[in-house]
């Protein structure tokens, strides 16, 4: 995913009624659902600049409390015990200051998880297909769950299953082969500006 046309950080935009100058203000932090592959990190990332507040991602706060890879927890202690210390950390990020926040592939089908997002802030699933799932992954070894004999048959198998979790998410954004993490980000913040109780002050220039 290129970073051609990244935005501005804290972007001033032009009020359209009276041309007074308005900064985006994010009232509620933000969660980025949606497969392995789909872009939450880099996204999120550029979305946390353009708004001027902080970017956490769950699976990175994970590593640093275990210092292990989440490979490794995968081993070691399993993926149930990875996913009740994913609902913890989770749980913990949702309580801070809005911002950003990037989960794991899986993290979203759990009911106490979504439900405290609602409660607590807004989900957005990054769609993306299978095709461009698989060339973003493909070549990573850091994937526990695709350590199998068919790991695009297991990615597939996995987009299949958590779909209709996803659907459950608050807003949407298809992400294309073609976008830059800028334009998925500009995406975004435009599903965002529909939630006034979330977002002010965006205004697409395009």
């Amino acid at each position: 995913m290129s970073r051609q046309g990244q935005c501005r950080p804290r972007k001033l935009v032009e009020g359209r009624a009276k041309g007074r100058s308005v900064s985006m203000k994010l009232h509620k932090t933000v969660v980025l659902v949606g497969m392995m592959g789909a872009g939450k990190t880099a996204v999120g990332r550029e979305l946390a600049q353009c708004l001027g507040v902080a970017f956490r991602d769950s699976d990175e706060e994970i590593v640093e409390a275990a210092q292990m890879s989440i490979a490794e927890i995968f081993e070691r202690d399993g993926e149930a015990f990875f996913r009740a210390r994913e609902a913890e950390v989770i749980a913990r990020l949702m309580r801070g200051r809005p911002g950003i926040l990037s989960v794991g592939g899986g993290a979203f089908l759990n009911a106490g998880t979504r439900g405290l997002i609602s409660d607590l802030g807004v989900s957005v699933w990054i769609r993306a297909d299978i095709d461009l799932l698989w060339s973003r992954v493909r070549q990573k070894t850091t994937r526990p769950l695709l350590r199998t004999a068919n790991p695009r048959e297991t990615l597939a198998t996995l987009l299949t299953t958590r779909e209709p979790y996803y659907a459950k998410a608050d807003l949407a954004v298809q992400t294309q082969p073609g976008y830059a993490i800028a334009d998925t980000a500009r995406a975004v913040l435009g599903a965002l500006s529909t939630r006034p109780d979330v977002l002010e002050g965006f205004a697409d220039e395009n």
